[in-house]
């Protein structure tokens, strides 16, 4: 409950970083609404991606059937990562459009996204080695395959990070394309 708890205010905080605009005489509101696009786009993006996080840690903890004071801690730091997701969503929104520094933007949003990759990496790893705290009679094969699907997500995380040193345009939309492509059925890790 308590990590349903941290993803349901980190993904309600992104919501924050969208301002209603000030909107003076003669300006239109549908233009200065429209010109807050990459508010949008970063909100819905990291919600996507926290909702997917959100389902997989579902999947995950169905799978495990005990816990101790390590993998609590290892759990604690991932729902840290998770918690922080609003400020680089706002990083992001903020510095698209200044060319000189969206790729700082890029940079730091994909760092938060390796560093919530691996830490959820980490919950698994550390609960699943030698069955260590997963339900008894689990398919081993099972077990592989589901450890195979998670440890994608750094490694994909991480090539799209790069891309943002040469283009953070493309890494950015990478980011967005990436979101949808998970939720469809079967696609995400895990």
């Amino acid at each position: 409950m308590f990590a349903d708890g941290v993803m349901a205010i980190a993904i309600t905080l992104l919501v924050l970083e969208i301002h209603v605009p000030q909107v003076e005489a003669g300006q239109s509101l549908a233009r200065a609404l429209a010109h807050q696009w990459p508010s949008y786009v970063a909100y819905v993006t990291s919600f996507l991606t926290i909702g997917i996080v959100w389902v997989n840690h579902h999947r995950m903890f169905k799978l495990i059937s005990r816990s101790n004071h390590t993998f609590l801690m290892i759990n604690i730091a991932f729902l840290m990562v998770i918690a922080f997701m609003p400020f680089p969503t706002a990083l992001v929104a903020s510095y698209v459009r200044q060319r000189h520094e969206v790729r700082t933007a890029a940079l730091f949003y994909g760092g938060t996204m390796i560093l919530l990759a691996l830490m959820f990496n980490a919950v698994w790893t550390y609960a699943s080695r030698g069955h260590r705290l997963l339900v008894d009679g689990l398919d081993p094969e099972s077990i592989r395959r589901g450890t195979a699907s998670y440890r994608k997500g750094p490694v994909i995380y991480a090539a799209i990070t790069l891309i943002a040193l040469v283009n953070p345009y493309v890494s950015l939309a990478l980011f967005v394309v990436l979101a949808a492509y998970w939720l469809l059925p079967s696609s995400g890790p895990g």
